[in-house]
C-alpha cells in the first residue's frame, strides 16, 4: 500500500465506543476521522503538470525569450520564482478584470533561452541537469528569477571547479557581489593565484585605467610597497568619481600622472603648481597633452614633499590583507610585471577591473646655487621619509561616541550601514591599532561618549527605533562589563555632552518631536541628575564642549533648521547667554579645543556633508576658515591626542566612513598618514632585485627579507629612530 489510513473512535474509560449525546453530536467532528498520507502523490502531481505542460494542455502563461516560446502554468512558476511570483501578482492586481485565459510575457535583460528551458524543468521536475559550459548561464539566470537555492547549487559548482582560465569570467558574472561567501572564496583563489592569471590573455578583456606615479629618487622607486601603491591610486581613482572629476569613460582614454602631494595623497600633475621644483618637461609635457583633451578644472594645488617618502602598508608579515575600503571599490590582488611596473586587479564602483601603474623617476628640478647652498649635495644623501597609513576602524560608524583617555581614544556604537552597533573599540596612537573593548549593554547611535575619572559614560541615544534615557559606565582600570548607572531625567538622542569640573553636562537633544531646551547634569559620585537653565533655543545635533571654563553650544538643528548660533554656559551663575555665530550654519558637527583655540569641525549644512573648518580665537570675538579635512564629514567625532587634532568616523554624503585623519599642528593640513621617521630602519635591507620581481601579493605578505614589518620598524623607531626625528612623530 502507497498510503497511511487512520480511523478514529472515541472510547470511554473501559474502551468502549461512547454514544455522543445530541448537543455534542451538533457540536463536535463526526466519530469516524479518516487520515490519509499519500507517498507517491508529490511525485505523480508533479509527472502530471510537466506532461500537461509538454502537450500545453491548461497552461496559462508564455514566456517569451528571444525566438523561444516557453508554455507552462502561473502557479507552479510563481511557486518556483519569487521574481514570477511578483510579476504576476502585479499584473493580476493591474488588470482584475482580465479575461484573457492564456497570458504572455516578454523577458528582456539578458536572459539565456537554454538557462530559462532548464529552470523550468526545474520547476517542473525538482532535478537541475545543467551542462558545465550552461552552469554559469543558469546561475544569472536563477539570480535574476530569484530562484536562490539554484543559485547556491550553481555557484557552489563553480567554486568546485574554479581554474586559472575561468576565474577572471566567473568574478566578472554580474551580480555575484551580492554574495558574500562566494566572492571570497573566488578572490581568495585569484589572490593566490594572480602571478598565473596576469601571465595569461585573460586580464585583457577588462577594462583597464593605466596611471603613471612620480617619485623623486631611484631609492624612493626601490622601496614602494606594491598594495601600498595600488590602494592610494584606487582611493584616488574613487574620490576623483565621487567628485564627478572623472568618469570611467574618460578614464580609460589616457594615462594619468600622479604625484604624492604633502597631504600624503595621490594627485594629478595637473595640479602641480608651476614652477614647482617638480614641475620638471616631463610633466610640462603632461600638462599640455591633458589640456588639449580636457576641459580646464580648478584644481587647489598641492605641492611636492620637500624630501621622498616611502609608503609602507602597516601590515604584519604574514597577515591576510583586509578590505578596508568598500567592498564596490576594493583591491584584490597585485602583482609587479616589469621593472617598476604592476598590474592590479580592483573593483571600480562595483565592476571588475585592472589597474596598470608604472613609476616613473621625476628628479626635482636644481634650484640656483645662490639661494639653497644645499643644492649641490649628492641626491642619494636625501633619505626618503617612511610613512604608514592611518588603520581604519573595525567597522563604519556614523553618528557614534568618542573621547580621548590616556593618550588613545576610546570610540563606541554608531550605526554602520544597517544597524546600531554595541561595539566599542580603542585606537592606540603610538602603534597605529585598534584594540576591542568590551561591548555596550544597549546598541546606541546618535549619542555621546564622556570620559570622567578614568569611567567612561555612554549617555541615551537611540537603539535605532526609539530614544534612550538609559546611561551605562565602563571602568578603564579595572575592565570589565559595562554597568548601568542611573538614567536621564528624559529620553533624547542627539544630544551634546561634556564634561567640567568632574560634572557630566547633558545640553538639548531630540526627543522624537522637537529640538529641547532641557540641560541636566550628571554628578558621578552621588549618582543624581539634576537640571539646570535651560537653553534659549531649543537644539539638537549640536557641538557642545568646554572652553575657558565655559560650556559652548554650537550650531545643530531646531525642528528643520541648521543653525549658526551658539550659546555660551557659565556655571557659576546658572546662565546661557549667546555668543557670536559661526560662518556656516550646521548640524552634527565635532568640537574640540586645540592649539588654545575652539575649533568647529565638519557636518552638515542640512542638504550636504561637509569637510570645512571653523576656529573661534576668543581674545578677538571672531569665527576663521581652517584647513579643510581630506573627507567631507557629517555627524563626525572629533578628540585631541598627543597634540593631534582627529576626526573620526562619520558620513561623506555618500557612505558611512570607517576611515580617521587628523590636523597636523606643523604643516595645518589634515592627513589619512602619520609619518613614521627616516629610512634607517630599512637602509641595511637590499633593494628588491629584478630576479625577485615577479612576486604575487601573498608571496609579498609572506617574505620579510625584503622589507621588515611594521612592527619591526616601530621597534626600531622606539628604540631610537624616532627619539632622533622628534620633528616627525
Amino acid at each position: 500500500m502507497n498510503g497511511v489510513t487512520i480511523e478514529t473512535e472515541h472510547l470511554n474509560g473501559e474502551g468502549t465506543a461512547m454514544e455522543p449525546t445530541e448537543l455534542e453530536q451538533h457540536e463536535e467532528e463526526p466519530i469516524l476521522q479518516l487520515e490519509f498520507l499519500d507517498e507517491v502523490h508529490h511525485s505523480s502531481m508533479l509527472k502530471s503538470l510537466n506532461m500537461m505542460r509538454k502537450n500545453r494542455h491548461f497552461c496559462d502563461v508564455i514566456l517569451h525569450v528571444g525566438n523561444t516560446e516557453i508554455h507552462a502554468h502561473r502557479a507552479v512558476l510563481a511557486s518556483a520564482s519569487s521574481f514570477l511570483f511578483e510579476l504576476f501578482t502585479n499584473d493580476q492586481d493591474q488588470n482584475q478584470k482580465r479575461l484573457e485565459n492564456v497570458i504572455t510575457y516578454k523577458l528582456n535583460g539578458g536572459f539565456d533561452q537554454n538557462a530559462l528551458e532548464i529552470l523550468t524543468d526545474y520547476a517542473y521536475t525538482a532535478k537541475l541537469i545543467v551542462k558545465y559550459t550552461q552552469v554559469k548561464a543558469v546561475f544569472l539566470a536563477a539570480k535574476r528569477l530569484k530562484m536562490e537555492r539554484v543559485v547556491k547549487i550553481c555557484g557552489n559548482h563553480l567554486i568546485k571547479h574554479i581554474t586559472v582560465d575561468n576565474c577572471i569570467e566567473v568574478r566578472s558574472l554580474p551580480g555575484i557581489a551580492r554574495n558574500k561567501d562566494f566572492i571570497q572564496q573566488i578572490d581568495t583563489f585569484i589572490t593566490q593565484n594572480f602571478a598565473e592569471i596576469v601571465k595569461s590573455n585573460n586580464l585583457l578583456t577588462l577594462y583597464c585605467a593605466k596611471i603613471e606615479v612620480l617619485n623623486q629618487s631611484k631609492e624612493e622607486m626601490s622601496f614602494v610597497n606594491q598594495s601600498a601603491l595600488c590602494r592610494l591610486v584606487l582611493e584616488w581613482i574613487r574620490r576623483q568619481i565621487n567628485e564627478q572629476s572623472l568618469n570611467k569613460d574618460t578614464l580609460s582614454e589616457k594615462t594619468f600622472m600622479l604625484y604624492l602631494a604633502i597631504d600624503n595623497s595621490l594627485q594629478d600633475c595637473m595640479s602641480l603648481p608651476s614652477g614647482d621644483v617638480s614641475d620638471t618637461e616631463i610633466v610640462q609635457d603632461y600638462k599640455k597633452m591633458s589640456l588639449k583633451n580636457t576641459s580646464k578644472i580648478k584644481i587647489k594645488p598641492l605641492g611636492q614633499p620637500s624630501k621622498p617618502r616611502i609608503l609602507i602598508y602597516n601590515r604584519e608579515i604574514g597577515e591576510e590583507l583586509e578590505n578596508e575600503i568598500e567592498p564596490d571599490w576594493n583591491l584584490i590582488a597585485a602583482e609587479s610585471v616589469g621593472e617598476h611596473s604592476f598590474l592590479a586587479l580592483v573593483t571600480l564602483a562595483g565592476k571588475l577591473a585592472t589597474l596598470s601603474i608604472q613609476l616613473r623617476l621625476n628628479p626635482p628640478q636644481t634650484p640656483s646655487p645662490t639661494l639653497t647652498p644645499d643644492a649641490s649635495r649628492c641626491q642619494s644623501e636625501e633619505k626618503p621619509d617612511l610613512y604608514c597609513a592611518l588603520t581604519n576602524m573595525s567597522s563604519q560608524r556614523c553618528a557614534h561616541g568618542c573621547a580621548a583617555f590616556n593618550n588613545t581614544f576610546i570610540v563606541c556604537g554608531g550605526y554602520d550601514r544597517v544597524e546600531c552597533l554595541r561595539s566599542v573599540e580603542q585606537y592606540i596612537p603610538e602603534a597605529n591599532v585598534w584594540k576591542a573593548l568590551p561591548q555596550m549593554r544597549e546598541s546606541r547611535g546618535r549619542f555621546k561618549i564622556v570620559v570622567v575619572n578614568k569611567k567612561v559614560y555612554a549617555i541615551g541615544g537611540s537603539n535605532g527605533s526609539t530614544e534612550l534615557d538609559s546611561v551605562e559606565m565602563l571602568e578603564m582600570e579595572n575592565i570589565g562589563k559595562w554597568a548601568k548607572v542611573p538614567a536621564m531625567p528624559i529620553a533624547r538622542s542627539n544630544m551634546g555632552v561634556t564634561a567640567l569640573n568632574d560634572l557630566i553636562y547633558c545640553v538639548g537633544g531630540w526627543n522624537g518631536q522637537v529640538g529641547l531646551k532641557q540641560c541636566d547634569i550628571f554628578n558621578p559620585d552621588t549618582q543624581k541628575w539634576s537640571t539646570i537653565a535651560p537653553l534659549n533655543t531649543g537644539r539638537y545635533q549640536a557641538g557642545v564642549t568646554v572652553f575657558k571654563n565655559l560650556v559652548y553650544a554650537i550650531g545643530g538643528c531646531d525642528s528643520w533648521n541648521c543653525l549658526a548660533s551658539v550659546e555660551i554656559y557659565n556655571h557659576e551663575d546658572d546662565t546661557w547667554k549667546v555668543s557670536k555665530p559661526i560662518n556656516t550654519a550646521r548640524r552634527g558637527c565635532g568640537v574640540a579645543v586645540f592649539n588654545d583655540k575652539l575649533y568647529v569641525v565638519g557636518g552638515s549644512d542640512g542638504s550636504h556633508s561637509l569637510n570645512t573648518v571653523e576656529t573661534f580665537d576668543e581674545e578677538a570675538q571672531t569665527w576663521s576658515v581652517g584647513p579643510s579635512m581630506t573627507t567631507a564629514r557629517a555627524n563626525v567625532e572629533v578628540t585631541v591626542v598627543g597634540g593631534r587634532l582627529y576626526a573620526v568616523g562619520g558620513f561623506s554624503g555618500k557612505t558611512f566612513l570607517n576611515t580617521i585623519e587628523y590636523l597636523d599642528p606643523k604643516s595645518n593640513e589634515w592627513t589619512t598618514f602619520i609619518p613614521k621617521g627616516t629610512c634607517d630602519a630599512i637602509a641595511r635591507r637590499k633593494p628588491r632585485s629584478r630576479r625577485n620581481s615577479r612576486k604575487s601579493v601573498s608571496e609579498d605578505t609572506q617574505k620579510s627579507s625584503l622589507l621588515p614589518s611594521p612592527s619591526e620598524i616601530f621597534r626600531s623607531l622606539i628604540n631610537g629612530t624616532e627619539k632622533k626625528e622628534n620633528g616627525h612623530s
